[in-house]
Parts: structure tokens; sequence; C-alpha cells
């Protein structure tokens, strides 16, 4: 599926808009998306194809030397000279705000004109091809086994077109990612569920990565029927990526985005150039940093995208931010400025967000441990940012006795307590590295975007309930 051809052909709308409020704005931007996601989904009794989260509009951002105001619609075509009065008429109450408004820095608009694509296999597949897939996953799950009472297969493959234009500024880009979904429903005695979950950036890769996992799903399930409740304690853990990711998402992905900075609601704030962590530990995010489902080219305010390093050896060194943050804070955008959609504003989010790799190899991670746990699989998390307090939860741990696995699984599993606690305890970072591109991720309770974490295995000492 190439760039979107309706935006191709509102192009010469944008450019005529920007520059008929430019009359009355010191800046303008004019961001138009078309983002489209379909899931194909088979079970045991049915198979379905269903349109997913989409989205076609625009966002009309303005600054007037002191402060932005943003205006959103779903066309933008017909005279532009009334479309931008009524657009300044609906702003005029903010700018009767006088002193009250806050303040920001005039915003650069450096020229810049460029198309974006990353190539995809979308158009390899109809819908009859990927629900056959999806059928026949869901089949050789249900036959592996008399005790899976169901199994659900889906392929959820999303692109997005993104047109940003200012006075100065053309660009586009265009690019897509697919999901892989392999979940059993599982009865021995107790009941459970078991999952596997795939991104990449083609649907043939996501296809491969899904079946070749569908075994280890079918043990994972016979193992969580015998999972007991784990006893709460204090315990040396490795993690696998999936709980590294967790962490850095949680424990310091939230704290540091820095609209948190501006409304005094974060900690991290105050700890610029502290040790925050052990001195082996590095964490980056950025739509730049690596290929998952949150790599973009250019962000929500037309940043491009970046890698930006938020631990160096155990020093929090740099913050997450969007237009409106860095310009309050007299910072760079690091191009972190996300919406949910073009109906909502734009925070400072993160992207890809990551332990990097250490030096050391996972079996003698595991072999340093005399009891404690691995933990595995995201489940949910928490973090306050004021207190730096989280609590994250895994799907399951495996017990670890005098420095080897065994075939004790305990679920769920709850890790709990201080952010700087839980990053200083870090003693030991493996030499892999995988990141996982499948969640979702909210401001709060909503505002929700494509997010992807991991790392390597960590070892750390933490509070598990």
């Amino acid at each position: 599926m190439p760039f979107s051809a309706y935006l191709d052909g509102v192009r010469k709308d944008c450019r005529e808009l920007v520059a008929e409020l430019g009359r009355g704005f010191d800046y303008v931007s004019v961001l138009a998306t078309d983002v489209r996601e379909t899931t194909y989904r088979a079970d045991r009794r049915m198979s379905a194809v269903q349109d997913g989260e989409g989205e076609c509009g625009f966002v009309i951002k303005m600054h007037d030397g002191r402060a932005f105001y943003e205006y959103s619609c779903d066309d933008i075509s017909g005279d532009k000279k009334e479309l931008a009065a009524k657009i300044t008429a609906a702003v005029a109450t903010d700018t009767a705000l006088g002193e009250r408004r806050i303040s920001t820095a005039p915003v650069k608009d450096e020229p810049m004109v460029r198309d974006f694509v990353r190539e995809n296999d979308f158009d390899d597949y109809n819908d009859e091809q990927l629900l056959g897939v999806c059928r026949d996953i869901s089949s050789e799950l249900i036959g592996k086994s008399d005790k899976v009472l169901n199994a659900i297969a889906m392929v959820r493959p999303y692109s997005v077109s993104k047109l940003f234009v200012t006075k100065n500024r053309e660009l586009s880009q265009y690019y897509g990612w697919a999901n892989g979904y392999a979940i059993v429903i599982y009865n021995d005695g107790k009941l459970v569920q078991a999952r596997r979950i795939e991104g990449a950036g083609t649907i043939s890769e996501v296809i491969s990565k899904v079946k070749e996992g569908l075994d280890k799903v079918i043990d994972l399930a016979a193992h969580l029927t015998k999972a007991q409740p784990i006893k709460p304690g204090v315990y040396d853990v490795i993690t696998d990526s999936s709980i590294t990711g967790l962490i850095a998402h949680e424990a310091f992905g939230h704290g540091v985005e820095m609209d948190q900075f501006v409304k005094d609601r974060a900690l991290a704030k105050h700890c610029v150039g502290q040790y925050v962590a052990s001195p082996i530990t590095n964490m980056h995010d950025g739509a730049a940093a690596t290929h998952s489902v949150a790599s973009y080219f250019f962000d929500d305010d037309g940043v491009l995208a970046h890698d930006t390093q938020i631990i160096k050896d155990g020093v929090l060194v740099a913050g997450l931010s969007d237009l409106a943050s860095a310009t309050q804070l007299g910072t760079e955008p690091t191009g972190n400025g996300r919406r949910d959609s073009y109906k909502r504003k734009a925070y400072s989010r993160m992207t890809n967000t990551f332990f990097t790799p250490g030096t050391d190899k996972l079996e003698d991670m595991i072999a340093s441990v005399k009891h404690g746990y691995m933990l595995f699989e995201t489940n949910n998390g928490m973090e306050d940012p004021k207190n730096w307090q989280i609590q994250c939860t895994a799907e399951y741990g495996i017990e670890i006795v005098d420095g080897k696995l065994t075939e004790n699984y305990v679920s769920p599993v709850v890790m709990s307590g201080s952010v700087p606690e839980l990053l200083k305890s870090i003693s030991m970072i493996s030499d892999g590295f995988e990141v996982h591109g499948s969640g979702f991720c909210g401001k709060g309770y909503k505002e929700w975007v494509r997010v992807s974490d991991g790392g390597p295995n960590l070892k750390v000492r933490v509070k598990l309930g």
C-alpha cells in the first residue's frame, strides 16, 4: 500500500491554509493523517475481518510569538480565507487569556522538503489469505493437545501515512507494522491462558515468527496449570527482555516525559546529572533508536525522529520532549511529540524504550543466583513519576535454585518498590537484545499510542509478591 493518495491530493490545500493563517500567526503547521488497521482473527468457532484503529484528519497548530493554539478537523477543502477565519475565531477565547497563557519560545521552522517511505509486503496478501493463515494456526494449536479448549490466532497489520506542512517544510512519511498473536485456552485441572505475540515490519516475517513458537505456547500452558503463587519477599531476579522492557517503560520512561517536568509532576526533573541507576546501566528511547512498532520518521510536531540516551553509565542525562514542552523548558525537542489521534493534543510520549546490552552471558547470570526467580512476559505496570514508585506484573516466573532453572513455575508475579533502588540494584546485564513491539501505552487512563520496549536480561534485587 503506497502513501495515501488522499493526503497526496491535499498538499496544495495544506500549503494554502498555512499561508492564509500565517497572516495572523508567526508559525503555522498542518499535520494530515491517514492511518489504517485491520484485524484478521480465527478460533475454533469463527473467523472474521475487522477494521481496527484507523483515522483520517487534520491538526492545525499555531504560535503567535508567545503561545501555541491547536484546531482539529476532518476536512480542509473549500475557501481557505473562510476556514482561516473560522479557526482564528475558535482560538480567540485562548488568545484572550492574556497573562494567564503559558509562554513558550518562538518556533524554529528550518527548511526541509522530503518524503520518507519504509517498504512492506502488505499488498502481497488479501483478506482471504490472511484469514486462511489464522484458521491454519488456530487448527494446528487445537490439534496439539486435547486439553486445548480453544485457540485464537490473529494477524494485525497497520499502515501510517502522515503529511506535515509549514511555511518552510513539507514532510511526508509512510510506514507499516504487523503483529501476530497465538493464544490458547488450556484446561488440565486448572483453566489457563498462554500466548505468543510477535511483531515485524512485514506480514511474512510475523507469520513465520508466530508459527515457529506454537509448541512453546502449548508447553507454557501446560506449566501454567501447575503454577503456584509466589511467597512474597525480596529476591535476586533475572528478567527476560520483556520484563526488562517493562522496567524501562514503567520505572523510568514515564518519569522522563518532559511535559511532566513543565507541570513539576516528575521527580526526574530534579535529578538530571545525578546517579539514578547502577553505573553499568544505559537506557535509550527514540523512534530512530531501533526498528519496531514506534519507529517513525518524524513525530506529530514535525520533528525528525531521534535516538535519545536517557541514562548514561547510571547517570540521568536527558528526558523526552514534544515541541511545546521543549520550547517551554528551553531545550531542543527530541521527536517524542505524539497524539492518540488528530482529535487529541500532542504530549511527550515514549517510543522505543530499552536498556542497552552489557557483556554478561545469560547462563552465568542464572548460575550466580542461589535462590530467586527468572521473570517472563509483561502483563501490565504502573508508575508514580512524582514519588518514583512502581508496580509491575509478570505473567509468570521460574524458580532458580543453586544457579539452575527448575520446573517450579509461579504466576502471576507482582514486582514493586522504589525506582532508584531497583535500578541501582542492577548487577549484571546480558549481551543479548530484543525489543517487543505489540503494546499500547496510555497517558494516565487515555491518550493511547503504540510503543515498544525491551533490551537485554538484567539481574536485579527486587520485592516480589
